[in-house]
């Protein structure tokens, strides 16, 4: 029998962004275990950094979703978690996004969360979505770094710029645990939680967790 697959699509065309996905879910793979593959969607923005780049690649991402026929599970590696109630109606299997699974992961860790965002601009749609979530009252807060998607993603002076900004978070803020709100940041979580202190949550590596739960359990 064929090992089930796990689909993680970075909706943006930085295939920088996918392969350091892939390195962070390294340690998820096991070989008895669902096989996890990381895509670029080609057709997206080179980085998703506003709400008309989010929307843009909805229907790409529905159409990728409904025609794949061999993954037990998708997730989108976006932290707008853009198309993802689309995707949902496109299939019978499980569809999770970034931020829903890297918000919720960190609610088990701590009290309050604070988020490090990639620019001030991307605040406002987080925000959003944090309300229709219903969980602002365990929003600490959300800082940016002020860089692109391909900047966080190319590792020149991202991680010193992400602790600095996660301090912030931690003791301005009185955030108990920290999300990276960008999938660009993968590899960085790491470092990131020794130089803090604090739990550090990649929404990504939170994703793939709870897809693997269900591909497994749904197999049993």
């Amino acid at each position: 029998m064929p090992r089930p697959r796990i689909m993680v699509i970075n909706p943006n065309s930085n295939r920088v962004v996918t392969a350091g996905l892939a390195d962070a879910l390294k340690p998820l793979s096991f070989a008895d275990g669902p096989e996890i593959v990381c895509e670029t969607l080609a057709e997206g923005p080179y980085g998703i950094e506003s709400q008309a780049d989010a929307e843009s690649v909805v229907m790409p991402l529905r159409r990728a979703v409904a025609g794949d026929n061999e993954s037990a599970a998708f997730v989108i590696a976006c932290y707008s978690d853009p198309g993802l109630h689309v995707c949902r109606e496109a299939t019978t299997r499980p569809v999770l996004g970034i931020a829903e699974c890297g918000v919720l992961t960190a609610l088990t860790r701590a009290e309050t969360f604070g988020v490090i965002a990639i620019a001030q601009r991307s605040i406002r749609r987080h925000m959003r979505y944090l309300r229709q979530m219903g969980l602002m009252d365990r929003l600490a807060g959300e800082r940016p770094l002020d860089m692109s998607v391909a900047e966080t993603a190319s590792g020149e002076g991202t991680l010193a710029k992400m602790i600095t900004v996660g301090r912030a978070l931690k003791e301005e803020d009185g955030a108990g645990a920290i999300v990276m709100g960008c999938a660009g940041m993968a590899r960085h979580r790491k470092p990131l939680e020794d130089a803090l202190g604090i739990p550090v949550i990649d929404p990504t590596q939170a994703a793939v967790t709870m897809a693997l739960g269900a591909v497994q359990f749904g197999a049993s």
